[in-house]
């Protein structure tokens, strides 16, 4: 790691920093999938009881997968290794850390109010978290025009997020089941390349 304020212009510091992430990342996968215990007893009526748990990973497992494939694209951006990148990285991979325990907590208790509150809650800080871990590539990585385009649609489509996850919690006060609709709004959204919201944004 370089002194304190000092920049690496080298590629591998960068690959460095995409494998512990991928490691911490495929380590959160599989945490979140050890919490799906089997029914001791056998029949379907006994499997059955556990689709709150399995909702909960499918959604989580969304999440996840959504944070590493845009945090491969917005590597791809990245020039440099500074300060602000790793640190900036590891608060990242620390909110998404949470998401095994919000997810089991979330399946536990069958999608209450305070469970969701608090699964919304980690989903927030990731959204958060992101914008920091963007602006320190976007400040020292690549600046031609793809770059451009790439940090301009992903930060109204970060900003959107969150406004959701906040309208999500506030909604849940209403029912659990429309924090979950909010949270799966979001995903929905992130996985389609272009929406209407990404339309809307580029009219405006």
């Amino acid at each position: 790691m370089s002194a304190a304020g000092e920049d690496t212009p080298a590629r591998p510091e960068i690959g460095r920093v995409e494998a512990f992430s991928d490691g911490v990342i495929a380590i959160i996968v599989t945490i979140m999938v050890l919490e799906l215990h089997p029914p001791e007893q056998a029949g379907w009526d006994k499997l059955w009881h556990l689709w709150p748990t399995f909702l909960a990973y499918v959604l989580s497992y969304a999440y996840v997968a959504l944070y590493w494939a845009n945090h491969h694209r917005l590597f791809s951006h990245a020039t440099r290794v500074t300060n602000g990148l790793i640190w900036s990285n590891m608060a990242l991979l620390f909110t998404l850390s949470l998401v095994p325990f919000a997810t089991a907590y979330l399946g536990d208790q069958h999608f209450s109010r305070g469970a969701m509150w608090v699964y919304l809650g980690v989903l927030l800080l990731s959204s958060l978290a992101w914008p920091w871990l963007q602006g320190a590539i976007r400040t020292h990585g690549r600046r031609d025009e793809a770059a451009r385009l790439y940090h301009l649609r992903t930060t109204r489509k970060g900003w959107f997020a969150t406004a959701v996850y906040l309208l999500g919690m506030a909604l849940t006060f209403v029912s659990p089941w429309l924090g979950a609709a909010a949270a799966a709004l979001v995903a929905i959204f992130w996985f389609l390349p272009t929406s209407r919201i990404d339309k809307l944004f580029a009219r405006g």
